[in-house]
């Protein structure tokens, strides 16, 4: 199958704002030294390198990584990587910056938590590795020193092109056109891997999954819904996730065909090239409108927000039955349109 080619227009910089994420997370670790290990004759440093050496315990760090991840995610989740970090949907700006300052306010605590023992922690872990308690000892960094490697911020910016280059050469070779350009591929290339991983964690292999299994799959639509301006072919692949999640029961464990449709979503949405020719194929062909029910763009219905029941993340492995009746289908009526807007480009 032949790749599609998309092109994002320079004028999508008008409709999003990039976020630039820089978190500094201290490694506990220093490089280990020939005098280590009592000046024994090692190999010449332009055939071999000596690695490096734990001065705290790792496990006490943990908890960082998991803050960063987060962050990650949180971007992950409503943002496509550009540049540095992220472009965002404009609108979506509060509700990112609001989630970024929960995770940082989080993460200064528990930094001076760590800092509060950090001596102690690291007595500890010399205690631990006595044998070794002589290359540790004298590699150990101040608790100003770690304090000043740990950080927590992030920038937001807007990006426009440069005004009055000398000339078009300079104007072309700037670069900033083909990132843009490739906004739209990176778009599908990471929805593409989002359905892998959904795949592999919820629909793999089974005959049965309870609604919790709606849940990364809607995250996925949000995603696209609110970056529809990127490329026209957005708008076609959210509504045949609506029209996937139309389909599902309100109640009860999803099985039989129901199951058969989310399963048959995420394989074609887990190949690029399948997930854009279908795109494609409901943006010229006026039979498509069979397969999407008669919807178009001003009358997408969204899917209802998932029960509390519901919002756990993804599915238990627990097959329970519910004696509730799977044909009702989910309430198409309850949640506003998310933002479908070409914002005057396609």
């Amino acid at each position: 199958m032949e790749t599609q080619t998309l092109v994002t227009p320079i004028q999508v910089l008008d409709n999003i704002l990039v976020i630039n994420l820089d978190i500094t997370l201290w490694s506990a670790r220093r490089k280990l030294t020939a005098e280590d290990f009592g000046g024994i004759e090692l190999p010449p440093e332009d055939l071999a390198s000596l690695g490096s050496k734990k001065i705290c315990d790792p496990a006490r760090l943990n908890v960082f990584l998991k803050l960063k991840a987060r962050a990650v995610t949180l971007l992950n989740k409503v943002g496509v990587r550009f540049l540095s970090g992220w472009a965002i949907p404009e609108d979506k700006a509060s509700e990112v910056i609001q989630g970024l300052c929960d995770i940082r306010d989080n993460f200064f605590v528990e930094k001076e938590d760590f800092l509060s023992g950090y001596d102690a922690a690291i007595e500890d872990w010399i205690a631990r590795h006595p044998t070794w308690a002589g290359i540790t000892k004298g590699s150990t960094v101040s608790r100003e020193y770690v304090d000043s490697r740990m950080n927590f911020v992030w920038q937001m910016f807007r990006v426009m092109p440069a005004a009055q280059l000398s000339n078009d050469t300079t104007e072309l070779e700037s670069g900033l056109g083909e990132e843009v350009g490739n906004l739209g591929t990176t778009l599908f290339q990471e929805i593409s891997r989002d359905a892998a991983d959904i795949w592999k964690k919820v629909f793999e292999g089974r005959t049965e999954v309870t609604h919790k299994a709606l849940s990364p799959i809607k995250t996925m639509r949000d995603k696209l819904a609110g970056l529809s301006f990127v490329d026209p072919h957005v708008l076609p692949a959210v509504q045949l996730i609506d029209t996937a999640l139309s389909k599902m029961p309100k109640k009860g464990n999803i099985v039989g065909a129901p199951l058969l449709t989310l399963q048959g979503l995420i394989c074609m949405f887990k190949d690029t090239d399948s997930l854009l020719a279908q795109s494609q194929a409901i943006m010229t062909d006026s039979s498509a409108e069979n397969m999407l029910m008669n919807w178009n763009s001003d009358q997408l219905a969204p899917i209802a927000e998932l029960t509390e029941e519901d919002a756990g993340g993804l599915p238990s492995q627990s097959n329970s039955q519910d004696n509730s009746n799977p044909d009702t289908l989910v309430d198409q009526t309850a949640i506003p349109v998310s933002h479908l807007d070409s914002m005057g480009l396609w």
